[in-house]
Order: C-alpha cells, then structure tokens, then sequence
C-alpha cells in the first residue's frame, strides 16, 4: 500500500449531544474533544477508504492532539486526516480541525491495519 499524501475531510455541525458536558469531558457547552477525536479518526478511515486489501480493515492505536480552540452549538467545523507515512501495517496521518479557517485543533494519529476476522476473533 502507498498511499502517502491521501487526505480527506469530514465535516460536522456541532450539537448539543457532542458538546463537553454532554460528553462528560468538562462543563461548558462547546465541541468536546472525545468528538474532535472521533471526527479526526473519521477522516483518516476515509483517507484510506479503498487501499486496504478484502478482509482487511484498520483500528486507531494512538491520537496525539491539542484541542486549541472552542467552537459552540450550530458552529461547523471540518476535520481532515493526511497520510504522511505508511510502514507495513502502520499509518501514520497529520490531522486538522477548522472552523472557518481557524484552526479548532491538530495533531497525528496512527492506525494499525488489521485482518478483520482475526481481530474479532472469528476466524
């Protein structure tokens, strides 16, 4: 697999339901960092939608990320996940939260590719 430089974005509206409190993560009513994590892992599956081979598929082993910014309910925001390197079964990816061009958070995250049957035990 290549694939170095694959990037792609996921966007989201922020909700009552992905707000801190909501979350359990603190206690104001702004983007709780457990969904910018899900955002960004979201992004970095899309990245690489399409490389793994059949039976495979890939689970996040490490998120390293500075939540920078707040961003309130109705605020939209777009997280995009880039490919920067690939050894074996690890992918390593830049990834970027905006709003509005303003920078909401950044970091790395690296996922592991996995055989899906294995992994779950059903094989």
């Amino acid at each position: 697999m290549t694939g170095i430089g694959a990037t792609a974005s996921t966007s989201f509206i922020v909700d009552e339901a992905s707000t801190a409190i909501a979350l359990g993560s603190g206690d104001v009513p702004v983007l709780g960092t457990p969904k910018v994590v899900a955002l960004v892992e979201a992004a970095a599956v899309a990245a690489i939608a399409g490389m793994l081979e059949e039976g495979q598929t890939s689970v996040g082993t490490n998120v390293t990320l500075d939540h920078l910014a707040p961003t309130p309910v109705g605020g939209s925001v777009l997280a995009t996940a880039t490919v920067t390197s690939v050894d074996r079964r690890t992918i390593r990816f830049d990834v970027d939260v905006t709003e509005d061009g303003r920078t909401v958070a950044r970091g790395t995250h690296v996922r592991a590719v996995v055989d899906r049957s294995r992994f779950l035990g059903t094989s």
